[in-house]
Order: C-alpha cells, then structure tokens, then sequence
C-alpha cells in the first residue's frame, strides 16, 4: 500500500465535475482534483455539516472537561471534511512542510471513533489529549482521562499522526501498519491488542503506555537521525514479543538524549533539579527496558541497556552532588559513591567491559616491573628486565617470591606488598562486577 501525497495538485489538473451519487472512486478523483487526495468519503450533508459547526464552536474547557466533540461519534467523511474545513479551511498540518509543525492539529479531545477507517488521513499535531503544557498548567490525572480520545479498533494504516497528543488514549486493538507517529505523545495510552508494524515512532513518548500479550510489535523504527528516539521510561509492555524489534538501532534511548539537552521542552534552561530528573528517568528506562529483553532472551541487547543505566547513575550521582542543600555525611557517601563508580567504569567498565581489568592487569604489572627494576639498580639486589617482570607477576597476586638477602623492611618487600594490595583490590572488584552482571548479585 503506498503513501498518500499530501502536498496541494496543480491548478493545471483535469477538471472533475462533483459526482452526483455516492460513487466513492468518483468522490475520490473528485477530492484529488481539489488537492485532497486523502479524502475518500462523499462529502456529508448540510444538516450534518451544520452539526459538526455547532461544535467546532465549543470552547475546550480542560477544568470542567468540555471538548468541541466530547463524547459524539464520527466517521471519516466526518473527520475528512474537519481536515478540509480546519483553521478556517487551510486544511491539515504537513508535516513535512517543517514551518507548519507548530500548528495546532485537529480537536479531537474526548471524541468517539471507535472501529473508525481512517486510513491515511493527515491527523499530523491531532489534538487526541492534554498536552504536556496541560500538564505543566497542573492539570489533574482525572482532567487527562476526560480529554482521551477512543479509537478502539480503528484502523490507522498509513495515517500521519505526527506530532499528535494521544495521552491516556484508547487505541486499545488499533492497527497502526505503517502509520507515522514521530514526535508524538502516547503518554498512558492504551495500546493492548494494538497492531504495530513497520510503524514510525521516531522521537514518540511511549511513557507509562500499556500493551499486553496481544500487541504486535514488529519491525518497529524507533529512532531515526532526522526525528530522534523513542522515550520508553515507565512502559508497561505485558509481555509483549520485543524480539522482532532491531534495538541495534538505537545508540541510546530517547530519554537519556533528553537528559543531555541543556534545554527543556519549553525552551528554558534546565536548572540542576531538572537535570537530576530528568537523569534518573533515564536511568529507570533503561534498566526497565534491560529487565525486558533479558527475560525475553535478548540478552546481548539487553546488556548494552544495562551498561548504559550503570553510566547514566554516575551523572545522577554527580548531580546529587551539586545540590545545596545536603548533609555533609550523605554529601560524603555520594562523595564515595561517585568515585568508586568511576573506578567501576575505569576497571571493568561495570563487569560489562572485562577487557579493561586485563588492560588494568598489564599496565599494573609492567609499571611495578618498571619500578622494581630502576629500584633494585639504585639500593640493590640489581634485577634483570624479566626478573622484574616476573617478580612483578608473582607480587600482584600475593605469591612473591624474593631473591636472597632481601628483608621484610627493604624497598623492594615494602613495594612488593604494596602490589600484592593493588592485586587484591583489582582482583576482588573484577570478580564482584562480574558476578553481579551475570548473577544479578
């Protein structure tokens, strides 16, 4: 199935005169005549049109819960003929056209368009729920849930939902086959049953969105150079199959490349507390995703996720830190805190990066070799270049032998010991990341 153009057809086209019947491939030729390909349905009577008039001219009241088509069923020849009539009939937003993702989409809040064909329609920036600046303006939960669009078995194949609300919606069995959903935000929503395959969720909030066993998530894109990624923090996913997901797609998620922004989403600069927060969310997504897919076999994935909440914690850390108002005890122990997690990362990179404690392991031996051979020249015994290694070898691991006429007291003993504790530090840690890596211990 291919996509529909959604750019304006040149006055220079064919001539199609309106179709006196209910022909639809007549009505269709007719609408892509009128520069709206997407239109499929014959256009709606008067008495209907001057119904859906009666509410368009509904002022959305987000404290009483009043919405222009709260609770009132519509078809697609309805919502087609929205689009067209839509600011004042400029139509619907392009969203390829980047100038116009800032407008407002069509108001559907608490409107009813359940088992509803709307197949390719442009519903770019619709307005299916609050909005995160709803959110900011301290709306309640119990507000958000009056504002969820149904779309209970709807069928979206192809639809531009770009950039679209949908928080809390019931999108419960949707099919969103090859739908584009970039920047959108299904905060919330319900999406068991629903169908995703092939679907665009570039940059898309999934945050706190349910899905179940019957969800079909498949050959999803999740992220993409030009939109973004996903956010994935607090997705209850029910057991739904992620093994048909490439998640080699993506480098990092969604919400920790938020937590790198030095801006909010409104624009503001983020304070410390923003940070902190936004860090820790992060964090949560990853480990949650990471418990996921290990538990569904993918467990090569799931350790990248891992290793990348181990890396994200330290900056949490750190931003504990910059807080003003802190203990001195808990600012110590985050003090502590924050540098062994860097000697994690250093050592073994959190037990998920063992080539760092071998590379660790040589640059200790050969640095004591090193020491121990310009040592024993200067206050004897003198060592040969692999007497010092071998010495070196045998300290680390607290099994020294020493050449005759050495002391307990003697610099060569002294550094031999201080080796030996190096040895067991490094040795002990090595062996507590990685079991805990793989024995979640």
């Amino acid at each position: 199935m291919s996509e529909p153009r959604q750019h304006s057809l040149l006055p220079s086209q064919t001539f199609v005169p309106r179709p006196a019947n209910e022909d639809r491939d007549a009505w269709h030729a007719y609408w892509t005549a009128q520069g709206q390909p997407w239109r499929t349905e014959p256009e709606i009577d008067e008495k209907r049109q001057a119904e859906l008039d009666q509410h368009r001219v509904i002022v959305p009241d987000i404290a009483k819960g009043i919405y222009p088509f709260k609770g009132v069923k519509l078809s697609r020849a309805d919502v087609e003929w929205l689009l067209a009539k839509h600011e004042n009939g400029r139509g619907p937003v392009d969203w390829s056209d980047e100038s116009q993702r800032a407008r407002e989409g069509l108001d559907l809040r608490a409107a009813d368009l359940r088992d509803v064909d709307l197949r390719c329609l442009p519903l770019a920036c619709l307005r299916g729920g609050l909005t995160r600046s709803d959110w900011v303006a301290e709306a309640s939960l119990e507000q958000g849930k009056m504002a969820q669009i149904h779309l209970e078995k709807a069928n979206l194949i192809l639809a531009h939902l770009e950039g679209a609300s949908l928080t809390f919606g019931h999108l419960e069995e949707v099919n969103l086959y090859g739908a584009y959903l970039g920047k959108s935000d299904l905060y919330g929503a319900h999406l068991e049953g629903a169908y995703f395959y092939r679907t665009h969720l570039e940059a898309a909030s999934l945050r706190g969105a349910f899905f179940d066993t019957t969800s079909f998530f498949r050959y999803v894109v999740l992220g993409s150079e030009k939109l973004g990624v996903a956010l994935l923090s607090d997705v209850n996913w029910g057991n739904v199959n992620l093994a048909l997901v490439d998640w080699t797609q993506l480098a990092m998620l969604g919400d920790e490349l938020e937590a790198r922004q030095a801006k909010r989403w409104d624009g503001k600069t983020k304070n410390n507390d923003d940070h902190l927060r936004a860090c820790r969310r992060a964090v949560r997504a990853y480990r949650q995703i990471a418990a996921v897919l290990l538990e569904q076999g993918l467990n090569e994935d799931a350790t990248r996720f891992a290793y990348r909440a181990q890396v994200l914690q330290r900056r949490v850390l750190w931003r504990l830190l910059l807080q003003y108002r802190m203990k001195l005890r808990k600012r110590m122990r985050t003090f502590s805190s924050w540098l062994f997690s860097w000697f994690l990362f250093l050592l073994a990179g959190y037990g998920y990066r063992p080539s760092r404690s071998f590379l660790a392991y040589f640059l200790v031996i050969t640095g004591f070799a090193t020491a121990y051979y310009f040592l024993g020249h200067a206050v004897g015994p003198a060592l040969s270049p692999l007497e010092a290694f071998v010495f070196s070898m045998t300290s680390f691991h607290g099994r020294g032998f020493f050449p005759g006429g050495i002391k307990l007291d003697d610099p060569l003993t002294v550094l031999a010991a201080i080796e030996a504790l190096v040895g067991l530090i490094i040795e002990v840690t090595f062996i507590a990341t990685l079991t805990r890596r793989f024995f979640g211990q």
